[in-house]
């Protein structure tokens, strides 16, 4: 996904769950590189509640995000053309 610091974007990832149980867990995101990572802004995310999978079950799940403008501006973001947003899924503990 291109974006250009101040515009929104939205970008899908997807999840599969190859188990044969339901799954639930809850998503972690890291930015890299890190230096970036303060002007990554998330307004709407997947991640940000409990997702369930049943078995076999493939979805897109959307994270809806903008880059601050002051990225442009500052000199320590010199260099720096591609940002990376991953995510990582834990399961939750059945308790």
């Amino acid at each position: 996904v291109k974006v250009k610091p101040g515009e929104s974007a939205l970008a899908f990832y997807t999840a599969e769950n190859r188990s044969s149980a339901p799954i639930t867990g809850v998503s972690t995101y890291n930015v890299a590189p890190m230096k970036a990572a303060i002007y990554f802004n998330k307004i709407q995310c997947f991640c940000f509640e409990e997702q369930t999978l049943l078995p076999g079950e493939q979805i897109d799940m959307p994270v809806f995000f903008y880059i601050d403008p002051e990225f442009e501006t500052d000199p320590k973001m010199e260099g720096v053309n591609n940002i990376v947003l991953s995510y990582t899924f834990f399961k939750v503990n059945d308790s």
